[in-house]
Formats: structure tokens, sequence, C-alpha cells
């Protein structure tokens, strides 16, 4: 739990990250994912989550980190939407820290050979439903290769507590 000192009040925050994949329910162009960035990124900046998104042949796997309330409920929105099918919760935790503080939400589109060498299976980005089916460790593992700055680009949208108002994507 971390203690915030907001206008000489302290509140307690419990962090957390929730990591999910989904399948797009229907394929989606580049501005349409674009789009969805820009208002996901609006909203996440408004409520203080933090992120990323990796977009690997219409599946998306994603990390949402901030409040727990507030977490719980972007995800609960994200699993009603039209856009995405076969939404599954791989980790929900807490945390200790973010790992993407300075992103109100990262994004990187791969395919599925790099997305295998960096889970380190063959096979298992083979069926359409394999996100469905990653377990936490190999999830820590793409969260970790994201993090390390594999794919940080100027569509990775900074977080503006962490940046310039400039500098909003």
């Amino acid at each position: 739990m971390l203690a915030i000192v907001c206008n000489k009040r302290a509140r307690t925050v419990d962090l957390i990250h929730c990591i999910y994949s989904s399948r797009a329910s229907t394929p989606m162009r580049e501005d349409e994912v674009q789009s969805m960035l820009e208002g996901a990124r609006r909203k996440n900046v408004a409520r203080d989550i933090t992120g990323m998104l990796l977009l690997i042949e219409g599946s998306f796997f994603q990390v949402l980190e901030g409040d727990a309330a507030v977490v719980d409920k972007t995800y609960e929105a994200i699993a009603s939407d039209a856009r995405h099918d076969r939404v599954t919760q791989i980790i929900r935790e807490p945390i200790a820290q973010r790992s993407f503080g300075e992103w109100s939400m990262g994004f990187a589109e791969m395919g599925r050979a790099e997305a295998q060498r960096l889970v380190g299976e063959n096979d298992f980005f083979d069926g359409a439903s394999c996100l469905e089916h990653i377990n936490p460790g190999r999830a820590r593992k793409l969260l970790v290769a994201f993090g390390a700055g594999r794919w940080r680009t100027d569509r990775t949208g900074s977080h503006p507590a962490r940046a310039r108002v400039g500098e909003l994507r």
C-alpha cells in the first residue's frame, strides 16, 4: 500500500496491476487502433492509470496499473466493450510500484514470430487464442521485454504527470 499526500491529507492507494488478453471482435484498421489508443490515453490520464498494450495479429495483451478500484472498473469496461472478444484476466495482483509509470498507455504491434522469441516457445503463438491461455510466467516475460525498452517509440503515450503536456500523444 502506498501513502499519498494530497492537500495535506493522506490517503492510501491499493496499487495493483491487471494483465489481460483479448481478441479484436472484428479486424481493426490502423486508424481504428490509433483512435482506440487516443481514447484510452485520455481516460487513463484522468484516472491516473498507466500501462501498456501489445497488439499481436489481432490479439491484445494489456497491463493496467493504478488504484485497485479504478483498475478494476476500467477492466470491467474493457470486458464489456464490443471491440473486444474473449477477454481473459491473466494476473491481478498488488504491486509496490508501477512498471510503466511514464506511460498513460504504451503501445507496440508485433508479429507472432517476435512474440515467440520473447516467450521462448516456438509453437505458443500458433493458435488464434494463444493469449487466452498464456500463463503468468510468459505474461511476465512479455511485460519485462516491453518495459526494458524493446518497443519504446513515439507511439507510447507518455503520462502528463511524468512529462510535459505538449509531449502527450
